[in-house]
């Protein structure tokens, strides 16, 4: 992967696939702890669709639905191994299926980013936080409103009726945490991208170095 070509292979393509699976696996279903203070590592799907749509951008029609469906199936893990019905809990209303077009708006959001990627310079950090504040801010409008005005559940538990109102402030209320986190995990992702961009860059300029004293 370069600046002027940022293709990926197909292994590394399925590699990528793989690690970003595996780390929506381990958040979404709260299987790393940090402690009894701390509690569990925070979800971090909302950025996995973010950075898979940068690296997965030419690979979105298998590699979305391939992410959905197991963000899908771990969801279904999680409650059933609690003893609860998948289709009767709180959180699979008519509203979950919001999902589809809230995760989408994040994958379009990191594969914009990489349409416009030209390598390791100020720009493209520039556009990393606007693409990455902008496809989360969509996926949140989304999936909050979804869930504030077709989820009855929330409703009944409190004893209230959605309202305009109402909604503004739950949307302001929990707009800052979610961004937030999702652009921790970007961040950490951006670093690690810079890491191994120079890595490679380093490895391929003593590959060409060894070739030429040949």
């Amino acid at each position: 992967m370069t600046a002027t070509n940022p293709s990926l292979s197909t292994p590394w393509r399925l590699g990528v696939f793989a690690i970003l699976a595996i780390v929506m696996v381990a958040t979404r279903a709260n299987l790393i702890h940090l402690g009894t203070h701390i509690g569990s590592l925070p979800d971090a799907s909302w950025a996995v669709f973010f950075i898979s749509g940068f690296y997965l951008r030419g690979s979105v029609r298998w590699a979305f639905p391939a992410l959905m469906a197991l963000a899908v199936g771990v969801d279904y893990a999680v409650i059933s191994g609690q003893g609860l019905s998948f289709w009767s809990h709180y959180c699979v209303s008519p509203a979950y299926w919001f999902l589809v077009p809230s995760y989408a708006a994040l994958w379009f959001g990191g594969a914009w980013l990489r349409q416009r990627y030209d390598g390791l310079h100020a720009r493209e950090l520039g556009l990393l936080l606007v693409s990455a504040v902008a496809a989360a801010s969509v996926c949140y409008l989304v999936s909050n409103g979804s869930y504030y005005w077709l989820s009855n559940h929330w409703q009944a538990a409190a004893g209230v009726t959605a309202s305009f109102g109402g909604w503004m402030k739950n949307l302001g209320d929990w707009y800052l945490p979610f961004i937030g986190l999702t652009l921790v995990y970007v961040a950490i992702a951006a670093v690690l991208h810079v890491l191994a961009t120079r890595a490679l860059g380093a490895m391929a300029g003593h590959g060409t170095a060894g070739e030429q004293r040949r």
